[in-house]
């Protein structure tokens, strides 16, 4: 399925959020947003992706 992640247009296998962060190498704490939705950890295994959807992944920063 084809989607845009962090801006980029990508071909994915996953079908759900969970499954795209694992992919897609994401791990530790990170924040989700799909079609500029946040959704939540809880929520991210059971979340459906769909063609076309934008999703954003964002790691905090650390320092000052």
């Amino acid at each position: 399925m084809k989607i845009v992640l962090n801006g980029e247009s990508r071909e994915v296998r996953a079908e759900t959020l969970g499954e795209l962060l694992a992919e897609c190498g994401f791990s530790g704490r990170v924040a989700t947003a799909v079609n500029e939705e946040f959704v939540p950890s809880s929520l991210r295994i059971a979340h459906k992706l769909a063609e076309g959807d934008r999703v954003e992944v964002v790691a905090p920063m650390q320092g000052g």
